[in-house]
C-alpha cells in the first residue's frame, strides 16, 4: 500500500461534471489532511457517440477503464457518479466512501417558444423531447403520451447546446448535473420534477469513491467523509437494481430517503422505453429484506385485484385507467355525487385586493373560470394536487403552489409560508371544509366564493370490485349510507379528509402517497 504521506492520484473522466466531480472529492481529502492529483482518463462510453445512452450506462462503459487503472495501481482513487456502477464492484475494488446527495430531481428544460401551460409539464401538444434514458421516456410518455421522444447524446452543455440549436423542443436532465455546474439556463423555461414524480436512477445525485480492497489505511482515513445514511439508502437502490438484472438499461427508477423516522421507497418499471411503467410506493421502518420485497411486487405470477371502482368517471386516457388495464384489471368508474353551479356571476369588485386564489378541488377551479373571472392585476394560484394543476392549466394559468401531500394539515402548513398577510380567494364547494383556511395567520383575509354544490345521487348501485378507491368524504358517507363493506373487498382513500370519514365508520383504508391519480394506481399496486 502506498503511504498517504505522497500525493494520492484520483482517476476521472474528462467531461466538465466528471472533473467538477473529481476536483470537489480532493477538496475533501484537502479537508483530511490527504493531498491528491488529477488524471483524465478516456472511456469507451466517452468515445462511442453513436448508440443511445442506455446500451451502455450501467455496463461499465463509463467506468471500466478507469477501474483497470486502479487495479494496475495507476490511479489510487477512482471518482464516479454513482449511477454509472455496475451492481458488482471488480474484484479487488471496493466503494470507500459515498458523498451527500444532491437533489435527485429531473429537469425538463423547455425552448420559450414550445411551452403550452395548458399541458401537463408545459411542454406544447405532440412536442420533440430529447433524453438519453429509457427510464425517463418510460415514465415521461405514460404521463405525457403525445410526446415524440428522442435520444439524446453527450455531456451536458453538448445537449443544451442541441436544444438551443432547436433539435428539441425540450430535453430531460439530472438537477444535480446542472446545480454542480452552476449553469445559467434563464433562456428556457424550466419545469422541475421531483424524485417522488419521476422516479430517478438508482444512486442518482450521489458520487462514489473507489479504491483498491486491500488500502486499508486509505479505507479508514476516507471514512471521515464517508456519508453512512446515504450509503444505507443507496444500497437498497442498488440492490432492487441488481435483483432485476442489473443493467441500467433497465427503464427502472428506484429513490429510497429517509422521512420522518421512516424509509419511503418509491419505484418506476417498465419493459422497454416505450412500456408503460408500474409503479409502487412503500413507507416502512425495517430495511432487512425490503428490495426482495419490492421486486416480488413486479413479480410476473403476482395477483392483481380482478376488479378496482373508483368513485369518479375516469377518461379513456386516465393515468389510473391505463395503469390498471394493463394488467388486465377490470374497472368500474362512476362518482357517487353530481355536481351543480350555485352562481352564474360574481362581483368581480371582490378581485380587486386577491393576492392568492386557491382550489381544493378541480370541480372548484372549473366552476370558477366558468364564470369568466377578470383579474385587475396579476395574482398567484394555489392548488391541491395535480389534478386542480391539470385543471387550472387547461384554464391558462400556472400554479404557483401544488399541495403535493394527501395530508390537508401539511399542506395548509405550506402554503402558509407563502400566503400569510396576504388576501386569499377561496372558490369552492357550498359548505367548504375549511381545512386549508385553518392553516392561515390571523392578518390573512380570507374570502370564501361557493361556485357549486354537491348533490348525492342516491342512485349509485353497489360495488362487487375487490377494491374500492374514494376520492372524496362526500363520496364515502354516501356508498355506506346504502350499501354495505364485503369481507374481501380492501378500501383505498384518496387522502386524510376522507380517511377521516372512514375512521368515523371503522373503516380499514390506504393512503397512497399523493393525492393523484398516480398515487392511486401505486397504491393499488402496493396491496
Amino acid at each position: 500500500m502506498h503511504s498517504l504521506e505522497r500525493k494520492l492520484v484520483i482517476g476521472t473522466r474528462g467531461s466538465d461534471l466528471a472533473l467538477w466531480q473529481a476536483n470537489f472529492v480532493k477538496s475533501e481529502l484537502a479537508s483530511i489532511g490527504i493531498t491528491a492529483e488529477l488524471k483524465i482518463i478516456k472511456t469507451q462510453g466517452d468515445r462511442i457517440l453513436n448508440l443511445s445512452f442506455d446500451k451502455l450506462e450501467g455496463k461499465g462503459f463509463f467506468t471500466k477503464e478507469i477501474e483497470e487503472e486502479l487495479l494496475a495501481g495507476k490511479v489510487d482513487i477512482a471518482v464516479h457518479s454513482h449511477k454509472d456502477l455496475p451492481t458488482e464492484n471488480p474484484p479487488g475494488l471496493i466503494i470507500a466512501a459515498v458523498s451527500e446527495r444532491e437533489d435527485p430531481s429531473e429537469l425538463l428544460l423547455i425552448l420559450k417558444d414550445c411551452v403550452d401551460v395548458h399541458q401537463k409539464l408545459s411542454v406544447k401538444f405532440g412536442g420533440r423531447v430529447g433524453t438519453s434514458s429509457n427510464r425517463r421516456r418510460a415514465q415521461l410518455l405514460a404521463v405525457r403520451p403525445d410526446l415524440e421522444v428522442d435520444d439524446l447524446r453527450g455531456n451536458v452543455n453538448t445537449r443544451i447546446q442541441k436544444l438551443r440549436d432547436e433539435s428539441y423542443d425540450a430535453i430531460m436532465l439530472a438537477k444535480a448535473g446542472v446545480a454542480r455546474l452552476g449553469l445559467d439556463l434563464s433562456e428556457f423555461m424550466i419545469e422541475e420534477l421531483p424524485p417522488t414524480e419521476l422516479i430517478p436512477a438508482p444512486a442518482q445525485g450521489v458520487m462514489a469513491i473507489q479504491i483498491r480492497e486491500n488500502d486499508h489505511e486509505l479505507f479508514e482515513r476516507l471514512q471521515a467523509i464517508n456519508r453512512p445514511d446515504v450509503a444505507e439508502q443507496l444500497a437498497v437502490e442498488r440492490k432492487v437494481l441488481n435483483l432485476f438484472g442489473g443493467g441500467c438499461h433497465l427503464p427502472l427508477g428506484c429513490y429510497c430517503r429517509k422521512h420522518e423516522g421512516s424509509f419511503q421507497v418509491f419505484t418506476s418499471k417498465a419493459d422497454d422505453g416505450e412500456g408503460f411503467p408500474d409503479r409502487l410506493f412503500i413507507q416502512t421502518n425495517e430495511l432487512e429484506g425490503l428490495p426482495e420485497k419490492i421486486v416480488a411486487r413486479f413479480s410476473k405470477d403476482r395477483k392483481f385485484p380482478s376488479k378496482v371502482f373508483i368513485s369518479r368517471e375516469l377518461g379513456a386516457h386516465s393515468y389510473f385507467r391505463r395503469a390498471l388495464e394493463k394488467h388486465g384489471i377490470q374497472i368500474e368508474a362512476w362518482s357517487l355525487i353530481r355536481t351543480v353551479p350555485v352562481i352564474n356571476r360574481f362581483d368581480s369588485y371582490i378581485l380587486r385586493s386577491v393576492e392568492w386564489v386557491f382550489f381544493t378541488s378541480k370541480n372548484a377551479v372549473e366552476y370558477f373560470f366558468q364564470l369568466e373571472p377578470q383579474f385587475p392585476h396579476p395574482v398567484k394560484f394555489g392548488v391541491m394536487g395535480s389534478g386542480s394543476e391539470d385543471m387550472l392549466r387547461k384554464n391558462g394559468y400556472f400554479p404557483a403552489y401544488v399541495g403535493q401531500s394527501t395530508d390537508t394539515a401539511e399542506v395548509a402548513r405550506e402554503f402558509a409560508k407563502l400566503a400569510n398577510g396576504t388576501t386569499v380567494l377561496f372558490p369552492g364547494a357550498e359548505n367548504p371544509m375549511r381545512s386549508i383556511h385553518q392553516g392561515l395567520s390571523a392578518d390573512t383575509k380570507i374570502i370564501d366564493l361557493p361556485v357549486y354544490e354537491t348533490v348525492l345521487d342516491e342512485t349509485a348501485p353497489a360495488s362487487s370490485a375487490d377494491v374500492l378507491v374514494f376520492t372524496s368524504p362526500s363520496n364515502v358517507e354516501n356508498y355506506f349510507e346504502h350499501h354495505l363493506l364485503d369481507n374481501h373487498q380492501q378500501i383505498v382513500a384518496i387522502g386524510k379528509s376522507t380517511g377521516r370519514t372512514l375512521d368515523g365508520m371503522n373503516i380499514k383504508y390506504t393512503l397512497p402517497f399523493s393525492p393523484d391519480e398516480i398515487g392511486l394506481a401505486e397504491a393499488v399496486f402496493g396491496l
